[in-house]
């Protein structure tokens, strides 16, 4: 029952783009379909095992209902086999540059471009967005856009259920957090943020960090740091950072309209003992894509080597969590 569901809201979610153009020329209301699928195939050279997955399936609805309200609505259908609800939330901008959006989104922490399967350089995220706390929460977040000069500022700052997703739980202590940034996506980009996660009586965190980042149109490097400090005795600290860069190398060939080197220089550290990172890992990839009007496709190839200095608890799922690891994915946004 649940596919047939699945496949009805899917096609009425198609339907809906269908229309989207002639909703968007009377401006308001407006409806917007995206949607990202994002396949893999792993080959863990220490272990010789392999696996094909379905890393994720998103398809999400955005829109404008008048001059001052607007809403968001995501769906995981499959993440690693688990069906979740991502976005829920509407935004209320009562004047230029400000804005207020209440229900299910993003905590102001993270960078969407290495949480974001569309957005992603590689096809594995940094180990930043993958091992600190999950990246949306319910609760309520603020924001306000202005420019000192010519310079781009953007303040955020939120109030949160601190459980992560999909659970309105009671609690006494709420998360909360905030982050500012400065420069825009293009050019120079710096920003701080903090974020303290009281969920229980066992799973405390302050998590604090810095990022930069440089761009043009067709070049980009970036780089972060973040912290995690555990306030009970369950938990270690975290300390962890990445530097990545990549470029966008025009081409003309039948299948791709572009080649994408990249490559990431990733650390974690939870033992603190002065003798570097626990586990350090060097990714490199080639990419290969194509953009149509309102679709874009990736083939990448990643390799990815891990430098493991000092065993550290989140690898121990599996053997292939921290071995060398081959990756092919196909990445289809819209």
């Amino acid at each position: 029952m649940r596919i047939i569901h699945f496949t009805i809201l899917l096609l009425s979610l198609i339907s809906f783009r269908l229309t989207a153009e002639e909703a968007d020329s009377t401006r308001y209301p407006s409806i917007h379909v995206d949607g990202t699928l994002k396949n893999k195939y792993e080959y863990a050279t220490e272990t010789g095992n392999s696996r094909f997955s379905v890393r994720n399936s998103r398809i999400g609805v955005k829109g404008i209902i008048n001059s001052f309200a607007s809403y968001r609505a995501q769906l995981e259908l499959s993440d690693n086999g688990d069906f979740k609800v991502l976005d829920l939330s509407g935004t209320l901008s009562p004047a230029e540059g400000l804005s207020f959006t209440l229900g299910q989104t993003g905590i102001p922490l993270f960078n969407s471009y290495i949480t974001t399967p569309a957005t992603m350089m590689f096809a594995n995220r940094a180990f930043i967005g993958k091992y600190f706390i999950s990246t949306r929460d319910l609760g309520m977040l603020a924001k306000y856009d202005f420019r000192v000069g010519s310079l781009p500022v953007k303040l955020e700052g939120g109030l949160f259920n601190g459980n992560a997703i999909n659970d309105p739980v009671w609690k006494k202590n709420l998360s909360y957090g905030g982050r500012i940034e400065l420069g825009g996506m293009q050019g120079a980009r710096v920003t701080a943020k903090m974020y303290n996660y009281p969920k229980d009586d066992t799973k405390q965190f302050f998590i604090y960090g810095a990022d930069f980042r440089y761009a043009t149109p067709n070049w980009k490097v970036e780089t972060e740091v973040m912290k995690r400090e555990s306030k009970t005795d369950f938990f270690s600290d975290l300390l962890s950072y990445y530097i990545q860069s990549a470029y966008n190398l025009p081409v003309k060939a039948r299948f791709f309209d572009e080649m994408i080197p990249a490559l990431r220089w990733d650390a974690i550290d939870e033992n603190f003992d002065m003798e570097g990172f626990d586990v350090n890992r060097l990714t490199a990839g080639l990419g290969f894509g194509f953009k149509r009007s309102g679709y874009s496709s990736i083939l990448r190839f990643d390799y990815e080597w891990y430098i493991v200095d000092n065993n550290m608890t989140i690898f121990a799922e599996n053997p292939e969590m921290d071995s060398n690891k081959l990756t092919v994915e196909l990445l289809i946004t819209f």
